[in-house]
């Protein structure tokens, strides 16, 4: 059973991966698009908002799938020189410290998006979009990367590895 739920994880982590990647090519298209307009002499507006909008959904999505992938920034240097029964211990040390804070963001990303939605709050940008529709990206994000450390750290508590 276990090794099915690991593999369901396994698949969304990917898929914030494409998401993630979906994202950063829309990112992509707005600035060529903000570069064509200039020198063709027309504007549209928020395209630089929209960019900003997409590059944070990017980096929230790209989070869960760099972590589980190792992408992160690890303190290997220090844990190599340590015993392995150190090097479990700190890294189930440092997975409960990055549980607190991925849980916190999970938890207050949503609590935001709700107040957001709840009063209709808009963008202070030349296009006044409403602020909730960029920040779900940023929840679902802040959730799945919750989600992948937590992963993690039950793994490491169990000892198992799956890959």
């Amino acid at each position: 059973m276990l090794c099915k739920i690991h593999n369901y994880l396994k698949a969304l982590y990917r898929l914030s991966g494409y998401f993630a990647a979906f994202f950063l090519v829309l990112v992509a298209v707005f600035i060529l698009t903000g570069i064509a307009s200039r020198i063709f002499g027309f504007y549209i507006r928020g395209l630089a908002e929209y960019s900003g909008y997409c590059m944070a959904a990017a980096s929230f999505f790209a989070l869960a799938y760099t972590f589980v992938e190792g992408g992160h920034i690890r303190i290997t240097l220090f844990l190599e020189k340590v015993s392995p029964t150190k090097k479990k211990f700190l890294e189930i040390w440092c997975l409960i410290i990055s549980s607190l804070f991925s849980g916190y963001m999970a938890f207050y990303f949503p609590k935001m998006l709700f107040i957001s939605y709840k009063f209709q709050e808009r963008s202070e940008g030349a296009d006044e979009i409403l602020i909730w529709i960029p920040q779900t990206s940023v929840s679902i994000g802040s959730l799945i990367f919750f989600i992948a450390v937590f992963h993690q750290l039950i793994l490491k508590i169990l000892g198992k590895n799956y890959d």
